[in-house]
């Protein structure tokens, strides 16, 4: 009898650990998925205000520098208050941000409305306390679960950017953003039915059975971590991935257009790419187990680097051919460095401090998108066209994967 009690606590166990992965994996599809409509809002709000394309992606800027200046502050507040305080506030900040978007006329608007309510309540909705409560119930297999959670951003891209597109097409933008702000907050109320309690105490583990599952609780502290080379590492790593993805991506959706696609098309094609994401990040974590973290990460640098080519290309040759080698490259290749960075640090950093090391890496991420998104706009001002952008991406991908040639920290995970 007590092996049919333990065998059904354990599947309850597992079943919960799913649910939990379900959760963060459905924030972040919405989180993302709403923050990175804003790029099929940027000719409809050209259009009709007549402001610049540099003055259009510092919104952008704004957002997802907020998004990762945040990151520490929720962590903060997810050890001190616990998720279901943490997801209310994402669902809150970035409802209400995107409702009042729909009434806005002046520039400094978005910049608080869709810039700080929205950077803040995807940060919330995003990877920081999803790392955290992922980390609790797949003790022994967090980077496949982190994987999986990732892939939420992904899916978001896929189903939510389409979708504003089309909503932009038929009602209007001011219409979309009603909609998608009040969508979130119609999920507010259904924050109160689920079991938060466990959710936050995690899985438990008869540890004394299985003392590697036991997360310790020395290592070192952060002002330890940033005075080491391996953090610095990955920090350029994160933040030149994400100026070279954001140099590029706010101005994609447009530049497609301008090449011949349709409006829906364009958005079709960027969604398509976030669902080859889907793919490629779910699968980052299987690969780098097999052929190593270096070989993993040069495989995607490969990738992303080529679909920029091709899509720079395009400006020269007028073919679907170089959008769907592009889709399928750039897509196969976007957000993979997520889950190695988030492994990388785990190994590299074990111990108490790890979420606080975490979230400071994942602000240089931040910081490098919205540089890479506002340099994008004022390279495109300068130039009057949209290849200066796409020379930049390329360059910053060189940027991003040099550390796993210089650093003795990563290239000794080569054959992990």
């Amino acid at each position: 009898m007590m092996g049919i009690g333990q065998a059904l606590k354990q599947r309850s166990h597992v079943a919960m650990a799913i649910v939990v992965l379900s959760l963060c994996f459905m924030f972040n599809m919405a989180g993302r998925g709403v923050g990175d409509t804003y790029i099929v809002f940027l000719l409809p709000l050209g259009q009709e205000f007549g402001w610049s394309r540099s003055e259009m992606s510092s919104v952008y800027s704004i957002y997802m520098l907020t998004s990762g200046l945040s990151a520490p502050f929720v962590g903060v507040l997810f050890d001190r208050w616990g998720p279901k305080v943490v997801y209310s506030c994402g669902l809150i900040c970035l409802g209400i941000g995107y409702v009042l978007a729909s009434k806005l006329s002046q520039l400094w608007q978005f910049y608080i409305c869709v810039g700080v309510l929205g950077g803040i309540g995807v940060s919330a909705l995003g990877m920081v306390p999803a790392a955290s409560l992922v980390s609790r119930w797949f003790p022994s297999s967090t980077a496949t679960a982190i994987s999986i959670a990732y892939a939420g951003l992904g899916c978001g891209t896929l189903l939510i950017v389409p979708l504003a597109q089309y909503l932009n097409q038929i009602m209007g933008w001011r219409a979309s953003y009603e909609m998608l702000g009040s969508a979130l907050l119609l999920l507010f109320p259904l924050i109160f039915l689920l079991p938060w309690r466990l959710i936050r105490a995690g899985r438990p583990n008869d540890l004394k059975q299985f003392p590697e599952l036991v997360v310790p609780t020395s290592g070192k502290s952060f002002g330890q971590a940033i005075r080491t080379r391996a953090f610095w590492s990955l920090a350029q790593l994160f933040f030149f991935t994400a100026v070279a993805m954001y140099a590029m991506i706010i101005q994609t959706i447009v530049y497609l257009m301008d090449n011949g696609l349709s409006p829906l098309e364009a958005a079709s094609a960027f969604g398509m790419a976030g669902m080859l994401s889907v793919i490629g990040v779910t699968g980052t974590g299987f690969l780098a187990d097999r052929i190593g973290y270096r070989r993993t990460a040069m495989v995607s640098f490969i990738c992303t680097f080529l679909g920029v080519t091709l899509l720079l290309a395009l400006s020269y040759y007028h073919t679907r051919w170089l959008v769907i080698g592009f889709v399928v490259l750039f897509g196969i290749a976007q957000g993979a460095r997520g889950p190695i960075v988030s492994s990388l640090c785990a190994k590299l950093f074990p111990g108490g401090s790890l979420a606080t090391i975490y979230g400071a890496i994942y602000a240089c991420m931040s910081i490098g998108a919205a540089l890479g998104a506002l340099g994008s706009g004022l390279l495109h001002d300068l130039s009057g066209g949209y290849r200066a952008s796409f020379v930049l991406s390329m360059i910053s991908v060189l940027f991003a994967a040099a550390p796993f040639w210089t650093s003795s920290a990563l290239t000794k995970f080569e054959d992990s």
